[in-house]
């Protein structure tokens, strides 16, 4: 017999936002928030760049060739965030040579020869804490 659960909000009894998950072989758990990507984007870096999908993130500033600042919307707890960045087909540095902010992501997309380029498909994911 198949259930279904449908509910709004889930909320730890010990502590209101921390809600474990036992994990496979039932040895050990994982904090779900923890697991969860607090912030990402789908970015169009050609022409003007903009972003085409997202979630938590309030813009994009075009710094330049193959240079971009994503906003994200609610800011992160510290720096210490972890974000992961990939493009269709070159690479991506993720705040080369600036200074990492709890509220902003920069990505340098770069080509084989180590140049800035603009690319179709950028994406950005960021784990971490919420501020």
């Amino acid at each position: 017999m198949a259930s279904t659960l449908k509910i709004n909000t889930l909320t730890g009894v010990t502590t209101a936002g921390s809600i474990a998950v036992t994990g496979e072989g039932n040895s050990t758990t994982t904090n779900l928030q923890q697991g969860l990507a607090k912030c990402w984007a789908n970015i169009d870096g050609t022409s003007t760049a903009h972003i085409d999908d997202s979630f938590n993130t309030s813009g994009i500033t075009d710094n330049g060739t193959g240079d971009y600042s994503i906003a994200i919307s609610n800011d992160m707890s510290s720096t210490d965030y972890a974000p992961t960045a990939s493009t269709d087909q070159f690479t991506v540095m993720i705040d080369a040579g600036n200074t990492k902010t709890a509220g902003v992501c920069r990505l340098d997309v770069e080509n084989s020869s180590g140049s800035n380029t603009d690319d179709a498909e950028v994406n950005l994911v960021v784990h971490g804490d919420l501020a």
